[in-house]
């Protein structure tokens, strides 16, 4: 059932759509700054969520100092600021131009040759660089790309965000439709991209990340388990020798498949979350850190001593929709 859009959503897209119209009727490198100097404003003189972006980064970084976690704060919200400006003023734009923005990810040809096969595959990434240009970029080279995705509070500026990544040639699955979309899409060969770095609170799996344990959504591992396809981490940082160009790179995720389906799931859980935490620590100024990564606590040692907690297999991981445009 659709959302009501009220008075405040409404004004609340129109200033969108407002701030939108000046960023693409500026020139490309002042909207960039624009965009980080608005994120910059949120995260450093506004100070917003800035209390858990400071205990997240102290969480993560408790070897590091201060002065050096306040740098990567301010940097992480100016970073923000600017791809979100980036994923708006991008989509659209011509495949050769997308390609010329991103060339060919690192690792491209080991998803191209698991797909061809026709079985698909699991495409995980999380909050760090530009999650949705990454997927333009396999978008613009041919890649069938279904993106699961939370549906946004303001309903008006979900159907904006829907339509920006359909012109970056990404269709959408909602959260709600997955547990039966996701398997049709990579039975037709598709690749089924998930940003799986949220609390998933009780239905999630806790896992190490960045040196603690957090309630880690199962759906990529079990998706990719019950399909019999493999499971690659993409990410995607923006290039800082020539801006408004694109890094990326993708790596298969490997770990035994030993046909126990829940050990499976909690090990091939462990290992993405694993890659993805030490490309965080390599670039952690690009990282969202706002959102409560380790709200969900985990079980006590008692529980813990018996193994994973066992859900039922079906269920599909439920996300705060915090997500950063």
């Amino acid at each position: 059932m659709a959302s009501r859009v009220s008075i405040g959503h409404r004004l609340e897209y129109f200033a969108f759509r407002g701030g939108l119209l000046l960023l693409r009727a500026l020139p490309e490198r002042w909207a960039l700054a624009l965009g980080g100097a608005v994120g910059w404003l949120a995260g450093v003189a506004l100070r917003i969520r800035r209390d858990v972006t400071d205990a997240n980064l102290e969480r993560a970084f408790p070897e590091r100092d201060r002065r050096w976690r306040n740098r990567i704060a301010a940097a992480s919200y100016r970073n923000l600021g600017r791809e979100a400006v980036a994923t708006f003023r991008y989509a659209g734009e011509p495949l050769e131009r997308v390609r010329a923005r991103i060339p060919e990810p690192v690792g491209h040809e080991a998803l191209m040759a698991a797909v061809s096969v026709g079985h698909g595959a699991v495409l995980v990434t999380g909050h760090l660089g530009n999650w949705e240009l990454g997927g333009a970029s396999l978008a613009a080279r041919g890649v069938r790309l279904d993106a699961v995705a939370v549906r946004q509070a303001n309903r008006l500026f979900d159907d904006a965000l829907v339509r920006a990544r359909g012109r970056l040639g990404i269709s959408v699955i909602r959260r709600g439709d997955a547990p039966r979309a996701v398997l049709q899409s990579l039975r037709a060969g598709h690749v089924v991209a998930l940003v799986a770095d949220q609390d998933a609170r009780s239905a999630g799996i806790f896992v190490d990340f960045l040196g603690s344990r957090a309630s880690t959504p199962r759906g990529p591992a079990l998706f990719a388990l019950r399909a019999g396809v493999p499971l690659f981490l993409g990410i995607c940082l923006p290039d800082q020798t020539e801006p408004g160009r694109y890094r990326c790179r993708i790596e298969e995720v490997r770990v035994e498949r030993t046909g126990n389906l829940e050990a499976d799931v909690h090990r091939l859980t462990a290992a993405h979350a694993a890659a993805l935490a030490a490309c965080v620590r390599d670039h952690p100024e690009h990282y969202f850190w706002p959102h409560r990564r380790w709200r969900t606590r985990p079980p006590d040692a008692s529980v813990e001593a018996a193994g994973p907690v066992a859900l039922p297999l079906s269920q599909e991981p439920r996300q705060e929709p915090e997500s950063a445009p």
